[in-house]
């Protein structure tokens, strides 16, 4: 049994226990391929959340230093082998999780309900094509949500709809031109780096110090677009301060720059308020808003969202408004009604309460 004191060290407990973990893998104290507990099962022998046990299994996993498998559970990875799939991951994250106690019974049973009046209302009309942008209830239940939640003025005609966050990198790339250079947080979140490249545009990699982006490396950049994580960079939980991110939109103001907010986490923020968002703080039309419902709701969610400044909007309608929303109208009408019934609200304030209460 994996054996720990998280009392020591500084940040958030899931990332501790993401660190040590790591280092035992790294040092062969776990050996290669050997089975690792349960979420549960550790969140016990731990004393904490499942939650956070869960995050500390997601970062491993996506780092390739764990590997999960259906039915089976979480492995040491044997080191020099390929990080992987990313539906390996997605496929256990459900595994035993409603009697876990991450909420996932709460979550399922709510949305059961809503698929069941979505399929009687709505019956063959779920058989269409969905708009380009996504339907008007979602966009529209988006937009109130953003208001409510983080106090955020956004207007739903400006809100698009696909099917993750990964999906959207594309969209960008295509959006902005593959002759920009896209700047990326190093260390970050691989897939944003290699959605960029495999799209055809150069990156440029941007060390991070305590406070975000490294003001130096910012300003000698010679990026035109700035992708940043600013409340949660992964995987060091590094939490942009309001000075960084006012430093962020005032290097998107000189020129024809801009600013991708990747708000990843955001919603499990601890205080009562997170922090205010670089899209609402802007005044130039410089950011671009980008979140997922596939971490803070569901990994099989594979539905996330951006916003748009109103000229960029006008240039996605003018390239991009032909492609078609690749999320099924069905899953956005029961995502909208949950989101309506307070549902996803109210499922965020208890996690948020359980982060409190560890500490996190």
């Amino acid at each position: 049994m994996l054996t720990y004191d998280l009392k020591e060290g500084t940040g958030p407990l899931y990332l501790r226990l993401y660190e040590r973990i790591r280092e035992d893998i790294r040092s062969g104290a776990v050996e290669p391929g050997s089975r690792l507990p349960s979420k549960r099962t550790l969140a016990e022998h731990l004393g904490v959340s499942v939650i956070t046990v869960d995050g500390a299994y997601r970062c491993l996993i996506d780092e390739g230093y764990v590997t999960s498998r259906e039915r089976s559970g979480y492995f040491a990875a044997r080191l020099g082998q390929a990080a992987p799939r990313p539906a390996e991951a997605a496929e256990a994250l459900l595994e035993e999780e409603t009697e876990a106690g991450t909420d996932y019974g709460f979550r399922y049973a709510a949305l059961w309900k809503i698929m069941r009046e979505v399929i009687s209302e709505r019956g063959e009309k779920l058989l269409a094509k969905p708009p380009a942008f996504g339907c008007a209830e979602l966009r529209r239940a988006i937009a109130a949500f953003l208001r409510r939640y983080r106090g955020m003025r956004v207007e739903a005609g400006r809100v698009i709809v696909g099917s993750g966050a990964e999906y959207l990198y594309g969209m960008l790339t295509q959006l902005f031109g593959r002759d920009r250079i896209f700047a990326v947080e190093e260390p970050g979140y691989g897939k944003i780096r290699k959605v960029y490249e495999s799209m055809g545009a150069a990156c440029r990699l941007l060390p991070l110090d305590g406070d975000g982006v490294s003001s130096k490396a910012l300003a000698a950049t010679d990026a035109d677009i700035l992708h940043v994580t600013p409340y949660h960079s992964f995987p060091t939980g590094i939490t942009a301060s309001h000075e960084k991110r006012r430093e962020y939109l005032d290097w998107a103001a000189r020129g024809d720059r801009y600013v991708v907010e990747d708000d990843f986490d955001s919603e499990f923020s601890p205080a009562r308020r997170p922090q205010e968002p670089l899209f609402s703080m802007d005044r130039g039309g410089r950011v671009v808003y980008l979140n997922t419902f596939s971490h803070s709701l569901a990994p099989s969610m594979r539905i996330g969202y951006m916003i748009l400044p109103e000229e960029l909007f006008r240039l996605y309608e003018e390239k991009l408004g032909f492609y078609s929303c690749p999320v099924p109208v069905f899953d956005q009408y029961v995502l909208a009604r949950f989101i309506d019934r307070g549902h996803f609200e109210r499922h965020l304030n208890r996690v948020r309460r359980q982060l409190r209460a560890e500490g996190e």
